[in-house]
């Protein structure tokens, strides 16, 4: 059954009314639903209700709530990926697949071997684009939440806000040439449910020496295994990590 979010909060006393233009056209003109059909809602206190469409109109749907589904979906710690500017399917496939294995949160940065560069004009667009696919993601892969997106020019913001996180992880990979294996492991082992996890990634090109430096005393660098990743791949390896640790092991 095809899922929504729904930005209010879930009262079993009334209907409500989805507005959001990508959304009626998916119902009505995508998967063709006609009153009396039911798709499920994900409200904004991350209830979950399977709901049954009442009106269809061109500006709005009413749906009415007919039973709480129990879920949860999402993973015990709040995971932001901080990623340098890739190329741009490349970057969006990342997206897709980090919201489906549970990310919170993304902050894309234009680091210093970033080779695509966003300038002022073309951020506002960029983020919309990216937005709307995490939100698709969410949806398929049964999120309680959409991941939210922000840009960032440089790493130095994001040094400047550190203090928000429980941990500050660094994919280095010159941590991980060196053979470094035991850092992330025993990182896992410490991170409680709820835990606020920053966790930073390079472009193609790496993280330079200066930008890692920034991080020298309130970040941990870590190694991702015997094998170079790709920067498409390495934020894929870290939440399938946590998830095998802190879901399927408890």
């Amino acid at each position: 059954m095809q899922r929504y979010f729904i930005d209010q909060n879930a009262d079993v006393h009334q209907r409500f009314f989805i507005t959001d233009k990508g959304d009626i056209h998916h119902i009505t003109n995508v998967m063709r639903h006609q009153i009396g059909n039911e798709i499920i809602l994900t409200f904004a206190n991350q209830s979950v209700y399977r709901c049954k469409i009442t009106n269809i109109n061109i500006d709005s749907i009413e749906v009415a709530l007919v039973e709480h589904l129990k879920i949860d979906t999402e993973l015990p710690q709040s995971i932001t990926i901080c990623s340098g500017l890739i190329k741009a399917d490349k970057y969006e496939w990342m997206l897709q697949k980090a919201t489906e294995l549970g990310a919170s949160e993304f902050i894309a940065v234009g680091m210093e071997r970033s080779i695509v560069k966003l300038n002022n004009d073309k951020v506002a667009k960029k983020l919309e684009r990216w937005q709307k696919i995490i939100k698709e993601a969410a949806e398929q892969s049964y999120r309680l939440t959409i991941p939210n997106i922000t840009y960032q020019p440089s790493l130095k913001i994001i040094y400047n806000h550190i203090e928000t996180y429980d941990y500050v992880l660094i994919a280095y990979e010159d941590a991980a040439k060196n053979g470094e294996i035991s850092n992330f492991k025993a990182l896992l082992q410490k991170f409680k449910p709820g835990a606020r996890i920053l966790v930073i990634f390079g472009p193609e090109g790496g993280l330079s020496e200066e930008e890692v430096s920034l991080f020298d005393e309130a970040g941990s660098q870590i190694g991702l295994g015997p094998r170079i990743l790709r920067a498409e791949t390495a934020p894929l390896y870290v939440l399938s990590a946590i998830s095998f640790q802190k879901e399927l092991l408890g």
